[in-house]
């Protein structure tokens, strides 16, 4: 049976350790005990094991008898991570979201003779993957995706829980956000070019410019109209428009009553109480991607995926962690099946061009209950 070491027992990380371990042995890693507790309270199959992944001999000793490596640090920690991991020579999928720019391994990665699937959540990730199909099939000029994670109950002021560090969420609102307009990279502000969309069941939302195209400026490049923005309850933006304004998410130190401390440190440890998603709170995902083209006949071609998905009652898991965790536990699968075995770094977009690989993904997260429907004009 096939040896399989997750790095990081939070949300997501705990979701992907319990779906492989039906399938193979699998250890769940992290630093904190209290994280390892609670996953082996869930699941008693998995392994646990406190590990310190900045601590870089231990890392390689932990990790060195492992079939695979599933990455699930925060992001700070990511890159440093998966470079570590690939230098050891072991294949991983990698869900950090990590602000560098993974392609910049790849030539370590081919060196080691390595397969290191990276960004592979939900978006990125799942969205990368359908369009890497659909780019084989026509000639794509327009790609948008639309992607939110929401709590199901709307608490006043900010309607919003974080299925992840609040750090990481102020860096989707921080972060300038790029996107390709007639093949040319715009940046902008975060939060900026608000607009109202209205789902089927998730009602009307508000989208905002995020840098969430990532890989898919470097890898898509011929596609001339790119966009990625973010999803969230009506009202929100302004209230972290007006943290942002205030200087909340600075990072530089302010001395208060001698002591030095960041805004941003002191926000953060604020919205992490206010954003806590707790076990039982029940969210969804919503996810919108639309596909514009002209196929060899020169017909054009409009192709929408729809993803609604919530917290799931019966195995009381959270629908982000399904979305992000089933959607990288897919391509584990990839690699160990070699149904996908080529070496170097890739984003999720490289993997979905492989029509295997496609509908192996889909199907796999369709049995988990975790449904994008299709629809084509």
């Amino acid at each position: 049976m096939k040896k399989i070491i997750v790095l990081g027992s939070g949300m997501v990380g705990s979701a992907m350790a319990i779906d492989l371990v039906k399938n193979y042995e699998v250890t769940s890693a992290d630093y904190s005990l209290e994280s390892l507790e609670k996953i082996k309270s869930k699941q008693s199959n998995i392994k646990t094991l406190q590990v310190d992944v900045t601590k870089k001999e231990e890392l390689i000793k932990t990790i060195q008898n492992f079939d695979m490596v599933v990455c699930a640090v925060p992001g700070f920690l990511g890159f440093e991570t998966l470079k570590t991991i690939i230098e050891t020579k072991k294949d991983v999928v990698d869900i950090s979201f990590f602000p560098e720019n993974a392609l910049e391994l790849n030539d370590l990665a081919k060196n080691n003779k390595v397969t290191a699937i990276v960004d592979c959540g939900v978006a990125p990730g799942m969205g990368n993957i359908l369009l890497g199909y659909h780019n084989e099939q026509i000639k794509v000029t327009n790609f948008e995706c639309l992607v939110g994670g929401l709590p199901k109950t709307k608490k006043w002021p900010f309607n919003y829980k974080a299925p992840f560090s609040p750090i990481d969420v102020i860096e989707e609102y921080t972060r300038p956000a790029r996107y390709i307009e007639n093949k040319k990279v715009i940046t902008r502000d975060a939060l900026t070019d608000v607009e109202l969309v209205t789902f089927d069941k998730a009602g009307t939302l508000e989208s905002f410019n995020s840098d969430g195209l990532r890989s898919l400026i470097f890898t898509m490049p011929h596609i001339p109209n790119m966009k990625e923005k973010t999803l969230r309850y009506p009202g929100h933006i302004e209230y972290i428009q007006v943290l942002k304004k205030s200087g909340f998410f600075d990072t530089k130190k302010i001395e208060i009553n001698g002591i030095e401390i960041s805004p941003l440190d002191f926000t953060n440890k604020i919205l992490f109480k206010e954003w806590f998603l707790e076990d039982d709170d029940e969210e969804l995902t919503v996810m919108k991607i639309t596909i514009k083209g002209v196929d060899n006949q020169g017909n054009k071609k409009v192709i929408i995926y729809n993803l609604y998905d919530e917290f799931c009652q019966e195995t009381k898991t959270s629908s982000m962690a399904r979305t992000t965790g089933y959607t990288a536990t897919a391509n584990v699968n990839l690699v160990i099946h070699k149904l996908f075995n080529e070496k170097g770094v890739f984003p999720p977009e490289l993997v979905g061009k492989n029509k295997i690989c496609y509908e192996f993904v889909l199907d796999y997260l369709k049995n988990r209950n975790v449904i994008y429907t299709k629809t084509e004009v």
